[in-house]
């Protein structure tokens, strides 16, 4: 049987519960028959949806292509606190939440949308002194983390539902990278006086990657998926300059040409469909910020 071979891409995948995005790396190794595997947008284990993932020299371009908005859809619980705010950690506090109104979950929520200051979760990948803060907390400490600044344009709610002393609320978010879905459960329950965690987390978007072009992780063990193509994915997400042999051979040293068009970042893509490099406009030249393909 011969081996499909790969070689530089990205791939979408739709995270199952239960795993590390670690795990699913491992899994796309053997599956793309490579070891240079990367992703992007770090996913606990309980949440499941969008990973995504680049190969060989996709590993390269995923910083310029994943920095954008990110949608989930998500479950929070009123009525017990976690130390984890999710419902993988101890629970560190019950109280009944019976008599919160729909109203007041309505008026709460929509605190939550614009522009603020966010508290992360302490067991999170912040690093503390050069160490992950869910690092220290799992060694006991208690780690406050600095707030900072993220953005939640969108934060609808799709369901409540009470069940005994605790309330479920169904939210869809549209957010900043950086932000926090299991600060939004904490603080909502902080607010409320009764206290929150998530009991589910669902990333259903990367800047331009969804579920619809993901592929599942036993359609990657069975190897029976596409991956996508380097030149396609820079040319949806930035401007697109044709780079001729010429100009390949001088971006392939490291030098500068003419101007693009215009300011920000441009895909430099041959007439073969070969994602060359990306460039940026610095002192009236276009200067390679990264390059992918060598002169031949």
């Amino acid at each position: 049987m011969t081996q499909t071979v790969y070689e530089h891409g990205l791939l979408v995948v739709d995270k199952e519960p239960g795993m590390t995005s670690h795990d699913v790396v491992a899994i796309a190794r053997r599956a793309l028959n490579t070891r240079k595997v990367g992703h992007a947008g770090t996913l606990d284990p309980m949440a499941t949806g969008v990973l995504v993932l680049g190969f060989n020299n996709g590993t390269r371009l995923l910083q310029y292509i994943t920095d954008g908005d990110k949608s989930y859809q998500a479950t929070i619980v009123l009525g017990a606190s976690t130390i984890t705010d999710d419902f993988e950690g101890e629970v560190i506090a019950t109280v009944d939440a019976s008599s919160i109104t729909d109203d007041q979950i309505h008026t709460e929520l929509n605190t939550m949308r614009g522009t603020f200051m966010q508290r992360p979760s302490s067991v999170s990948a912040v690093k503390v002194d050069g160490e992950r803060a869910y690092d220290r907390v799992r060694a006991g400490e208690d780690v406050v983390l600095a707030s900072r600044e993220v953005t939640i344009p969108q934060l609808d709610v799709l369901a409540i539902r009470r069940v005994a002393m605790k309330i479920e609320i169904d939210i869809e978010v549209t957010c900043s990278a950086g932000t926090y879905i299991r600060s939004i459960a904490r603080d909502c329950g902080d607010a409320l006086k009764v206290g929150g965690h998530l009991s589910a987390l669902r990333r259903t978007r990367v800047a331009g990657f969804g579920l619809d072009n993901s592929v599942s992780l036993a359609a990657l063990k069975s190897g029976e998926f596409s991956t996508l193509d380097l030149a396609d994915v820079a040319r949806s997400t930035f401007p697109a300059r044709e780079i001729s042999l010429d100009e390949k051979l001088e971006l392939s040293f490291g030098r500068t040409l003419a101007p693009n068009a215009a300011e920000g970042i441009y895909a430099g893509i041959s007439s073969a469909n070969e994602l060359i490099a990306l460039l940026s406009n610095v002192d009236g030249k276009a200067k390679p910020i990264a390059v992918f393909a060598a002169a031949h």
